[in-house]
């Protein structure tokens, strides 16, 4: 499996970490970086473009156990003299590679254009020289240090990137929750998605997206629903307070009451009393089967801190007149 390394980087460098950072300290360094950089905080900044490809590249790399431990083998070759010329075309593996008389090989790295193409020469991914190379040479075996058991060069196999889910949380208000529907979200690691969300989100309630999360891993989104300054969830229904005047409270009649498709009429008694509550049928919240509960609105009755001359006058001579003792039974 090759670095994909057009030429050698510095992986930890790029990251700000050592390297024996642990897969935690890569990611927080990662997140840190990828907010920093991310083209979209840094529009028309090539070179913020440039870094967050860079780091998402270490990332990539050093959070996969496998392509680590080949990166950590070899990066060491690098700073051997010559090897970072670019122009240079060397030959295939076996002319860059030196036998001692006990068998053992050494290899130049010098002879290579890139890390890359050392790398894929060292795990047996071989040039189109070597590919088209005759295997029945007599002196094939003597040139191909893979066949020579003594050989002191090691390698990684080929493995596929480790497949991986994650979790990321989302935090949505309630009419967005109630709802559903299509919404764009960030993740941590730059990247923008548009999701389908269903309708009757709670708090507490998983979303998976099939092969949105690492190397085709799936991604799991966390719900929390904002509390709301009107409405609140108990279970299925939705409770809600509506104030009325004290007019209103005596006379009854039709009021106005808000719920989550929009505000619809509902009718009040005579003398209703603050705290009374009434049940809306249907207009509340879905549950998993998609019916939905009722919306229990709870009357408040409030009195108005300012009048005007003429309500004053009316509220006087209504004192003057009204019956009814609310503090009778208390003399």
């Amino acid at each position: 499996m090759s670095l994909n390394l057009q030429n050698f980087r510095d992986y930890y460098e790029i990251l700000g970490v050592s390297k024996e950072a642990s897969n935690e300290e890569i990611r927080k360094a990662y997140r840190k970086l990828a907010l920093q950089y991310h083209p979209d905080r840094n529009q028309g900044n090539e070179q913020a473009s440039e870094k967050f490809k860079d780091i998402n590249e270490a990332k990539e790399v050093l959070l996969d156990e496998a392509r680590r431990t080949q990166y950590d083998e070899y990066s060491r070759y690098w700073k051997q003299k010559g090897f970072s010329s670019k122009t240079s075309k060397g030959p295939t593996w076996g002319n860059n590679s030196k036998s001692d008389r006990n068998g053992n090989t050494t290899v130049d790295p010098g002879q290579y254009s890139s890390f890359d193409q050392f790398i894929n020469e060292v795990i047996g991914v071989g040039t189109e020289n070597s590919r088209n190379k005759p295997n029945n040479s007599p002196n094939s075996a003597n040139n191909d240090p893979f066949r020579n058991t003594r050989t002191k060069v090691s390698y990684s196999p080929n493995s596929r990137p480790q497949r991986r889910d994650i979790e990321a949380r989302l935090t949505i208000p309630l009419e967005k929750a109630y709802q559903g529907g299509l919404e764009r979200i960030r993740l941590e690691d730059g990247r923008s998605l548009e999701v389908n969300m269903p309708p009757g989100m709670v708090t507490g309630q998983t979303i998976r997206l099939r092969d949105q999360g690492i190397n085709g891993g799936d991604l799991y989104l966390k719900i929390t629903v904002e509390i709301h300054s009107n409405f609140k969830l108990e279970g299925s229904n939705i409770a809600c307070q509506v104030p009325v005047t004290p007019s209103e409270a005596v006379l009854g009649g039709q009021i106005e009451a808000p719920t989550l498709d929009g505000p619809v009429k509902m009718s009040i008694p005579p003398g209703v009393r603050s705290g009374q509550r009434f049940r809306l049928a249907n207009k509340g919240y879905p549950n998993e089967a998609g019916k939905r509960g009722d919306q229990l609105v709870e009357i408040q009755i409030v009195t108005p801190k300012s009048i005007t001359q003429e309500e004053r006058e009316l509220y006087e001579k209504l004192r003057q007149i009204e019956s009814f003792k609310p503090r009778a039974n208390l003399l």
